[in-house]
């Protein structure tokens, strides 16, 4: 086994896992749940390229997210265009977002909560003009055509939206494990790390940080443009709401940030508790809120490298012990 593979094969261990489970059990409520998570996963791993990798942390990802939906909805109703084409170019728009409201908060040297309240700020602007703009649908929001053909990219069963979603999941897997073993992915974490040092070495900080948001942006894109063939139903307070912002931001940071597999493992651990706590306290509004906001201080306080890093620790610790162990067992014999 190459030393590639072999950093591969957790990604290939986790999607053969998730891919396997259509084989187990038909249940809706099964499948529905892992598509739920499986799209915050990879909205968390469009921030997690962006705040884990580059150390920028967005407050406002919902802004890529709702353009990648509103794109791939409005060409499909207004224009007629056919879905496949319609969620490529979703999520190209939602990139050329990013790369503009990088463009102009980098330039402009905003760094830290100053670049996060400029990316929420963002995010609020195109939500109220999406609520009042009639090629939205304003108010009443966007409705797509049930056609369920999977040449609409609509299906009758939610198990091929299960493997859709999941292939996008582990594309985005493999961008981050070879962006973080790229030339690009040293510069982005220098940078993460002292922007100004950077700079001194012959970084472009700028340059670096608005291709990493680009990118995170055209993720948190295919997300935005899941999500409106999944529901084949958008408005301005689902796409550009502050839900989706906290989602992205929440499982790479319970997960691990910086991290390949964090958004994945901390979107399936946020997503159990929200349902296991519907079970027990039924809807009680707000409540899952208070469990996301519990698990993350949490997290930041006896995990800051989340559950990933959790995980290595522990397995560090392990193959110590043993190492540990070996000579005394030698000696014995």
């Amino acid at each position: 086994m190459t030393a590639q593979t072999k950093s591969l094969l957790p990604i290939l261990v986790a999607v053969a896992l998730l891919a396997a489970v259509p084989l187990v059990t038909a249940s809706n409520v099964v499948l529905n749940f892992l598509v739920v998570a499986l799209l915050i996963a990879l909205v968390g791993q469009g921030w997690n390229l962006l705040g884990g990798y580059g150390g920028q942390y967005s407050f406002g990802h919902a802004a890529f997210f709702g353009t990648g939906a509103y794109v791939v909805a409005i060409l499909q109703v207004r224009y007629g265009l056919n879905a496949w084409p319609a969620f490529a170019l979703g999520i190209l728009a939602g990139a050329a977002v990013g790369g503009v409201i990088g463009a102009l908060a980098f330039r402009s040297g905003l760094r830290g909560s100053y670049f996060a309240l400029v990316t929420l700020a963002f995010a609020e602007v195109l939500r109220i003009v999406a609520s009042v703009a009639p090629v939205t649908g304003a108010g009443v929001g966007t409705l797509i055509k049930l056609d369920l053909r999977w040449q609409a990219l609509q299906f009758q069963s939610r198990v091929p939206f299960y493997y859709v979603i999941l292939v996008l999941v582990a594309l985005s897997l493999v961008l981050i494990h070879v962006v973080e073993r790229s030339r690009f992915g040293a510069w982005l974490v220098a940078v993460r790390e002292n922007e100004d040092a950077a700079a001194a070495l012959g970084v472009d900080a700028t340059l670096v940080k608005i291709g990493a948001m680009t990118l995170s942006a055209a993720i948190t894109a295919a997300g935005g443009c899941f999500y409106a063939q999944y529901y084949l139903f958008i408005d301005a307070g689902i796409a550009y709401g502050p839900w989706i912002s906290i989602e992205a931001l929440l499982a790479p940071i319970v997960g691990g940030v910086g991290t390949v597999l964090g958004p994945l493992l901390g979107a399936l651990v946020v997503k159990s508790l929200g349902e296991a706590t519907k079970l027990v306290a039924g809807d009680a509004p707000g409540l899952d809120l208070v469990i996301y906001g519990s698990v993350l201080v949490l997290v930041v306080a006896f995990a800051p490298r989340g559950i990933a890093g959790l995980l290595t620790d522990l397995l560090r610790l392990r193959r110590r012990t043993r190492r540990a162990e070996a000579p005394a067992e030698a000696g014995r014999a």
